[in-house]
Formats: C-alpha cells, structure tokens, sequence
C-alpha cells in the first residue's frame, strides 16, 4: 500500500462505510444481496455504509470473506484491499475537499452520538428531580 496522503481508502480519506461500499461494488454485489448473504437486512447494510453503525466481530469476517478483503482494510485502510482506481478524474483540490467532507461526516457522527448520550442522561437527570 502507499501512505495515507495518496492512498485512495486510508483512514484519513475513506470510512468504514466508505470501504465497505467500494469492496461491494468491486465484487458485483447489491446492498440487498451482501444483506442476504450475511444474514441481516438491508437497513443494516445501509448503515454501516452510511457510517451509522458497525458490524460485530463475526460479521464483520463474514463480510471481509465475502468481499475478499481483510477485517483491517473495512476496518482501518490497511491490509489486504482494494488498489486505488487506476484514474482519478477528479482535481486535486477536488479529492483534497472530498478527504476533508469526509473527515467532517464522521466528525459529525462523533458529535451526534455524543449529543444523544447527553440527551439521555439529561432525561435520566429529569426523571429523577422532583417538581421540574
């Protein structure tokens, strides 16, 4: 693999869910037939793509499996994946921007989870004050 400033799926320019469609598509597959094949519906696929959630251990090899890619490169860019496409049409300053989108997403996931817990202790919180 090259290092992470070039390389097209590193933790820095690509996501998990990122990773996961693009070994999906390089292997001819549907959301709704990987879903199929690991057992679980196709909401569940979408999410891990969509970078709301992640699959479990054992899932997570039976998809490596299936995609013939490593747990590691799903999970973090590195180990046995996909190359980079051999032509990026796209300008630099484009991938640079798309890299940063990215990083702004899953920052934006971070947060948003980090809000719902908040939430929940604060409804915790009320229910447990008397006359509020």
């Amino acid at each position: 693999m090259t290092d992470d400033s070039t390389d097209w799926y590193s933790q820095d320019a690509a996501t998990f869910g990122d990773r996961v469609a693009a070994a999906r598509e390089a292997a001819e597959l549907s959301q709704k037939e990987l879903a199929r094949r690991l057992g679980v519906r196709l909401s569940t696929v979408r999410g891990w793509e969509d970078d709301r959630s992640e699959p479990r251990a054992n899932r997570l090899s039976m998809m490596a499996g299936l995609l013939n890619v490593s747990m590691m490169w799903l999970i973090n860019g590195e180990g046995e994946g996909l190359s980079a496409p051999d032509e990026d049409p796209m300008p630099r300053d484009m991938r640079l921007l798309l890299a940063d989108l990215r990083t702004l997403r899953a920052d934006l996931v971070t947060k948003a989870e980090q809000v719902a817990r908040m939430e929940k202790t604060l409804r915790q919180i009320v229910q447990e004050t008397p006359d509020v």
